[in-house]
């Protein structure tokens, strides 16, 4: 309930000023509004991505030093990152104390600049091998290094201009004056009926990505760790189990709903996967 709490006063603390900053906007400027808001966003988008890892996350989860516990981990995950081309340096490196209020496993790369740093679970240390969490770490770390956040990011933005110039035009055929308060219902509703709509494609570029980084995570290991492909499908039996994942969803769920492959394709590639077969990825990432 506290977490829902906080959850809630962050939104209302981020949404109220936005919300009068578009009606300010909407007043100054009736018909280019959408433009004007649309490029207001982006740094804000953009310092909340900055922020995120500083500010918010630990205003949910404890973090601790990942050398202060597993400094064996922290030179298995250096040589990842220098082989990926990051620059992550051991100071940066965390382990959260997720099993608190989770039994899921996990680890990430978050923030961007000074604010970038690798995030390992305490679920995951405990019910992985360093093998196993070396490649769940390849994959989000493959996000960064195949500019994943750096595209998504550009895809929003060009999304939320859509959706802006799309809002004022219906706005202002509903509401004459877009500047009156009564247009703001009318804003939330269209949010509302595009999100579930636009959720396939979404959910398709993501499961895209995903793979992308399954690849690149099975790639970035292969040579560090003996069966990069044995290790991988070892990783996804444990977090499937552990995360109830349905063995073999309704392909039309899956088209509408996940973000994420299925698990059980997930595993069958790695299983599948030759050693040595797309090692050339890197040297192509590099280029």
């Amino acid at each position: 309930m506290w977490d829902w709490t906080k959850s809630e006063l962050i939104l209302l603390v981020c949404a109220v000023p936005l919300v009068y900053l578009l009606y300010a906007v909407i007043r100054r400027s009736p018909r280019r509004w959408w433009l004007y808001f649309w490029l207001a966003t982006l740094p804000i988008i953009a310092g909340v991505m900055y922020l995120e890892p500083l500010i918010i996350e630990p205003m949910f989860y404890h973090f601790e030093p990942l050398a202060a516990g597993h400094p064996e981990l922290v030179a298995q995950l250096e040589r990842l990152v220098a082989r990926g081309g990051l620059a992550i340096p051991p100071d940066r490196m965390f382990e959260m104390k997720a099993s608190e209020k989770l039994n899921s496993l996990n680890a990430y790369v978050s923030g961007f600049g000074g604010s970038k740093r690798v995030v390992v679970w305490d679920t995951t240390l405990e019910k992985l091998t360093t093998p196993e969490i070396l490649f769940v770490f390849g994959h989000e770390m493959g996000h960064y290094v195949l500019n994943h956040i750096r595209n998504s990011l550009l895809l929003l933005a060009v999304a939320l201009l859509a959706l802006f110039w799309a809002g004022s035009q219906i706005a202002r055929w509903i509401v004459p004056d877009t500047a009156d308060w009564r247009s703001l219902p009318v804003l939330l509703l269209m949010v509302a009926v595009i999100s579930p709509i636009a959720e396939p494609v979404v959910n398709g570029y993501s499961r895209w990505q995903e793979h992308q980084a399954d690849v690149f995570g099975l790639a970035i290991t292969d040579g560090i760790v003996p069966d990069s492909g044995a290790e991988a499908a070892r990783s996804f039996q444990v977090m499937g189990e552990i995360g109830l994942d349905e063995p073999n969803p309704n392909r039309f769920i899956v088209f509408w709903l996940y973000s994420h492959p299925p698990i059980a394709d997930r595993l069958a590639f790695a299983q599948a996967y030759p050693a040595g077969s797309v090692t050339g990825l890197l040297t192509g990432v590099h280029q």
